[in-house]
């Protein structure tokens, strides 16, 4: 199985929404860009491109493997498009939800919240580590739906999420608010605000925050970043600082239920 990624034919456009997010913003103290914040996020979004191309046979090898296992198949219809779209997107909810709430997963997704800036290049702090949140799309590849479905789906729901992080755009129309996540719901989730943390965490829809009770309006200034102060710019410290505080902790875990606690715990 083979594809061109969505990503390769999107490039162009991402680089114009930079270019035109900079040239906005540039005399706006508050929003404009700041070049080592920058920096960091372009080499990180670098270093995750490698990473990811690495990974990408594991990743194909893992989804057939698991779609060879059940005897049904899904047609290609319309609306098998539709089922696997929602059911990556929940997904995603999911894998999201948990990455804030249990310390390991938040190892490998913190990288994405380390910027006390939002716009469009914070989009490209992907973690290193992230691919150990594969296990949440096994459920999918379940389904007997074609991996090429699940894998455009997929990569269709990872570029929805590049729009969403902006300062730019401002509140949509309310039809728009109330069922797709808007960058307003997007920057209550990278504030730090005490009502803000942990919110909103869907990455095209926002109906399943509504449902699940993880919904935050935006309603004040967010302030970006996470409540511990970082120490670097530098994209290896981004991608592994959380991964050197968990081993510290786990060489002075006395007992299993402290390094059940440490590992799984809420960061």
């Amino acid at each position: 199985m083979e594809q061109e990624p969505l990503l390769l034919y999107a490039t162009p456009v991402i680089v114009l929404a930079v270019l035109l997010e900079y040239f906005i913003t540039r005399h706006d103290d508050h929003k404009k860009y700041d070049g080592p914040d920058f920096r960091a996020s372009l080499g990180i979004g670098l270093g995750s491109l490698v990473i990811n191309g690495l990974f990408k046979t594991l990743i194909v090898g893992a989804s057939l493997f698991f779609y060879e296992l059940v005897p049904w198949r899904l047609p290609t219809s319309g609306w098998v498009w539709v089922v696997a779209y929602l059911a990556i997107d929940f997904c995603n909810y999911l894998a999201h939800y948990l990455g804030h709430r249990v310390r390991l997963l938040w190892a490998t997704h913190v990288t994405h919240h380390s910027s006390e800036h939002l716009n469009f290049s914070t989009a490209f702090r992907n973690s290193w580590t992230q691919h150990l949140k594969i296990v949440f799309f096994i459920p999918v590849w379940l389904m007997g739906i074609h991996p090429v479905i699940v894998f455009t789906c997929y990569q269709l729901d990872l570029l929805y999420q590049f729009w969403i992080h902006t300062e730019v755009i401002p509140k949509l129309p309310r039809w728009v608010e109330y069922v797709f996540v808007t960058p307003s719901h997007h920057r209550v989730h990278h504030g730090k605000n005490e009502q803000y943390i942990d919110k909103n965490f869907g990455t095209t829809f926002i109906l399943w925050d509504r449902l699940f009770g993880t919904f935050q309006e935006e309603d004040e200034r967010p302030v970006y970043g996470i409540t511990k102060p970082l120490e670097s710019q530098n994209v290896v410290y981004l991608n592994f600082h959380e991964w050197t505080d968990i081993w510290r902790d786990l060489r002075r875990a006395r007992s299993l239920r402290q390094v059940l606690g440490i590992l799984f715990g809420p960061p």
